[in-house]
């Protein structure tokens, strides 16, 4: 585990948020070249020193796992067809390394506020709520300043290691906050916005040579990917025709609560009455279950899904969509690049 900081208190935040990160990783058919690779995108897709590439995608929470099942848990996508994993525990350097053995890209989110559930976003330690004129996720100079410290420390090891894909590693796009437009944006107002624009410049700073994506924020400047969280991504468009539509998340189900009676005894939240509190299973019926199994059959269809999708990779990469009634509740996109490749959805 990494240790680092000149104080208790500055060690206690790092390794708070350095455990709680975010990533995403993706793998493709091909092993990973050794060199380093120039990332960039237009409305089509993200492209690999000019050539375009199909990228699925799929997640994994490895803090809630243990190392010891992280081959296992990379592995695993990487048989059911997919190109990301999505993820994290304490040892990130490892954990990227891991993907790295494993022919796999990776999105790195690095937040630091990820959500997930999780208190505080995964990635802000407790007591930095307690900081004198520190509002988390808005302009206020106390949290802008040690999110871009944990930024610039998360950056600089991956630099050290030579993970990102400009040095040769496998590190394709890197994350900046999460899900904030729509919701907190409106929430905060003016500081809302001018916090999101700082983080998207604070960033682009780091010049890691690979793109930065923020997941559902409409107002991401053009050098900033804006991507989307649903259960359904096909009313979302970029906020600009030359971006890629990336859907960082596809939620496969929910998440699992239970109930439970809470005792009436002295407790000061709820001295005068019962109430009940929930915990959860963060399972969210996954095609990967929270042990680390595949849940069958939908891990099955989605292996077969995924294999179909990639071989119309090239019609889906070099051809724009046409749209086609079929009849009542039936509807087609052709993707056809009049070259022989044609795929019908």
């Amino acid at each position: 585990m990494y240790k680092y900081g000149d104080s208790h208190l500055k060690n206690h935040f790092h390794l708070c948020i350095y455990q709680l990160l975010e990533m995403a990783t993706s793998l493709l058919s091909a092993m990973l070249p050794a060199m380093a690779v120039n990332i960039t995108f237009d409305h089509r897709s993200l492209m690999f020193d000019g050539e375009r590439k199909l990228l699925i995608s799929t997640s994994i929470h490895y803090p809630r796992s243990v190392p010891e099942m992280w081959p296992k848990l990379v592995k695993l996508p990487k048989e059911g067809g997919a190109d990301y994993n999505f993820e994290y525990r304490f040892d990130l350097v490892k954990f990227v390394k891991i993907v790295q053995d494993a022919g796999m890209y990776m999105m790195l989110r690095i937040g630091p506020f990820v959500a997930a559930e999780w208190n505080y976003g995964y990635g802000v330690p407790v007591w930095l709520h307690y900081e004198p004129r520190c509002v988390f996720r808005t302009a206020t100079k106390p949290y802008m300043y040690h999110m871009k410290k944990f930024m610039t420390k998360i950056v600089n090891m991956m630099k050290k290691g030579r993970l990102f894909a400009s040095q040769g590693g496998p590190i394709i796009l890197s994350q900046v906050e999460n899900e904030y437009g729509g919701w907190y944006e409106e929430i905060y107002g003016e500081k809302g916005k001018e916090y999101a624009m700082w983080a998207a410049h604070m960033a682009l700073s780091q010049n890691t040579g690979v793109p930065w994506v923020m997941c559902v924020e409409q107002d991401a400047p053009y050098t900033v990917i804006d991507t989307y969280n649903s259960f359904y991504c096909d009313q979302f468009a970029p906020n600009n025709p030359l971006k890629p539509k990336i859907w960082t998340e596809n939620w496969p189900g929910w998440y699992m609560s239970f109930e439970l009676l809470h005792v009436p005894w002295r407790d000061k939240f709820w001295s005068h009455c019962g109430g009940s509190w929930t915990t959860t299973s963060y399972d969210y019926d996954a095609p990967i279950d929270e042990y680390g199994l595949p849940r069958f059959s939908k891990y099955g269809h989605v292996k077969e899904l995924h294999r179909a999708i990639k071989l119309c990779q090239k019609a889906l990469l070099t051809s724009n969509s046409t749209f086609l009634y079929l009849g009542p509740q039936l509807v087609a996109d052709v993707y056809d690049n009049g070259s022989g490749d044609c795929a019908p959805y």
